[in-house]
């Protein structure tokens, strides 16, 4: 009897122990931001765009985190806008806290004008290489708008209406300017979207309401150029042109990291 008692006080230590530790590390998931001068820096909220998802914001987040900042990056489903957007508000309330400045990556900037809309804590976005739509509008009618990019031609739909991209033509038409290595991880590595994603009207953008940076990449082969021009001006949104390919959060990581870091700063200038 006694070894028994021994057993259930150990497994009921054990348990107790357990729970302390979740506790612990649910409080250091959502521990408060870093701070700069008293006042919390800006946490940062990354989003994906199709075909790849929050790995490829890798090399901006590590900048970033060498700097300071409390980074996240969302995980879409990208199963349809609505689904995107809904699921980024979800981790923009659950996981994120103080003033935020949300990034988005090609599609990724559809879903940050609608996840942002509204959200009082959202200090500032950033497109690189982004769609930025208005109200009512569709991705398919912005590209329909200027001459078709290139790579557009090697999306593959399936027969559950997602759509791929040819892992051949990855290296040349979406990151020409990765190690060829990098481009063939991408390759195989691509998580496909659901092609009702780029048919569905946006909602009202966070980006009439927000201050703006955007980058343009003037090399894009996914996105025409003139067509994120377009879109950053229209969003009255401070612009670079970089000669990038559409993957300039992985090839231009500095530059896009630096456009983040200059939103942040502004929320607290």
């Amino acid at each position: 009897m006694a070894t028994r008692r021994n057993v259930l006080r150990g497994t009921a230590a054990l348990a107790g122990a357990a729970a302390v530790t979740t506790t612990g590390l649910a409080s250091a998931a959502q521990a408060a931001p870093a701070r700069t001068g008293g006042r919390p820096k800006a946490s940062v909220l990354l989003v994906h765009g199709a075909w790849v998802d929050g790995s490829s914001w890798n090399a901006v987040t590590a900048i970033l985190q060498r700097q300071g900042y409390t980074v996240l990056c969302v995980q879409l489903p990208l199963t349809s806008l609505a689904d995107d957007v809904a699921w980024t508000r979800h981790v923009l309330a659950e996981r994120v806290q103080g003033p935020t400045v949300m990034a988005g990556h090609s599609y990724g900037g559809a879903v940050i004008s609608g996840a942002a809309t509204g959200v009082g804590n959202v200090v500032g976005l950033v497109y690189a290489s982004a769609f930025a739509p208005d109200e009512g509008e569709t991705l398919g009618g912005l590209n329909a708008q200027f001459p078709a990019p290139p790579g557009l031609a090697f999306a593959q739909p399936d027969s559950q209406g997602f759509l791929w991209f040819d892992p051949a033509a990855i290296p040349t038409n979406f990151a020409p300017d990765i190690p060829p290595a990098d481009a063939r991880v991408l390759a195989a590595t691509q998580k496909p979207i659901a092609a009702q994603c780029f048919g569905e009207q946006a909602g009202p953008p966070a980006w009439r309401s927000l201050p703006s940076w955007a980058l343009v990449s003037t090399q894009d082969r996914m996105i025409n150029p003139d067509l994120e021009r377009f879109m950053a001006k229209r969003a009255h949104a401070t612009t670079i042109e970089v000669r990038s390919s559409h993957a300039s959060p992985a090839s231009h990581p500095d530059k896009v990291a630096g456009l983040v870091v200059a939103a942040a700063r502004a929320a607290h200038a």
